[in-house]
């Protein structure tokens, strides 16, 4: 049974993180009095803090670096945090704590959002930890076929091994012309500029949805605007991730709803635009 209250997102750096302000509009929606904060935590601490919390949490949100690091602390995960081997929520139980990767669903919710439903192939820029929650994330949303594009093609050749249903392809970032694609996942370090290349991109890439929420708009956002395309943040992203993350702390599920979920969806919309 759960029983504390503490929450708290952790993470180097973490001042910049909203997710304390979605929080707290979640739970002040569900007439819960629910402690939420912020702590910056190094990867090498986060064995130690996590055995150091006592009875009264709840739960964690994490952020980069802790993702991969909570995976191989878990004493359970999810399918997403399984197959992408990253957890960004921690549900504390006496068992030990249970692993899950909401951004994968938070994603899936965000390209729903825009209107990128069942598409056939859907492109990923990027072979890192995001990228891969990103191919998921594509699965999720019914796509047939994920391009992956990167620099370095040998670090994206893993994605090809996940049991997504499928296909997964790997491409060079730059020396293959792209073919067109019905969207695509921007998985770069914010402020990532693929000068001409983004332009070829853009102008046969559906609309574009940048995992980035800072610094926005991003070279590439700005690529898309000149090839009058669309181009979105990631605040839905981050928004969905959230309200998942709220559905484990409250029911131990991503996949069970909340009661009244429009109210606190909304009301976290909210206190993410005025954050």
């Amino acid at each position: 049974m759960l029983t504390g209250t503490r929450l708290a997102v952790w993470g180097d750096p973490i001042d910049h993180s909203r997710s304390p302000a979605l929080h707290a509009a979640a739970y002040r929606e569900l007439g819960l009095d629910w402690e939420y904060g912020r702590e910056r935590i190094e990867e090498a601490a986060f064995p130690e803090r996590i055995r150091d919390l006592d009875a009264t949490w709840r739960g964690l949100s994490l952020t980069m670096p802790l993702k991969q690091v909570a995976a191989r602390t878990a004493a359970a995960l999810d399918d997403d945090a399984r197959l992408t081997g990253a957890v960004n929520t921690f549900l504390l139980t006496s068992d030990g704590p249970r692993g899950f990767n909401t951004d994968v669903g938070g994603l899936a919710r965000a390209l729903d959002e825009i209107g990128v439903r069942n598409p056939g192939t859907i492109r990923v820029l990027g072979a890192g930890a995001t990228a891969t929650s990103a191919v998921v994330a594509a699965a999720r949303a019914g796509a047939e076929v994920v391009e992956v594009r990167a620099r370095r093609v040998e670090a994206a050749e893993a994605l090809r091994t996940l049991d997504l249903g499928v296909e997964v392809r790997v491409r060079p970032l730059t020396g293959d012309d792209p073919g067109p694609v019905d969207a695509t996942i921007a998985a770069l370090p914010g402020g990532t500029d693929l000068g001409p290349v983004a332009e070829e991109l853009a102008s046969v890439s559906g609309p574009l949805v940048d995992v980035v929420y800072g610094g926005w708009p991003t070279p590439l956002a700005r690529a898309w605007d000149r090839a009058g395309g669309e181009a979105h943040d990631g605040l839905a992203m981050l928004l969905h991730q959230a309200l998942l993350q709220v559905r484990v702390f409250v029911n131990g599920d991503p996949g069970r709803c909340l009661d009244r979920e429009d109210a606190v969806l909304a009301a976290m919309r909210i206190a993410l635009v005025g954050d």
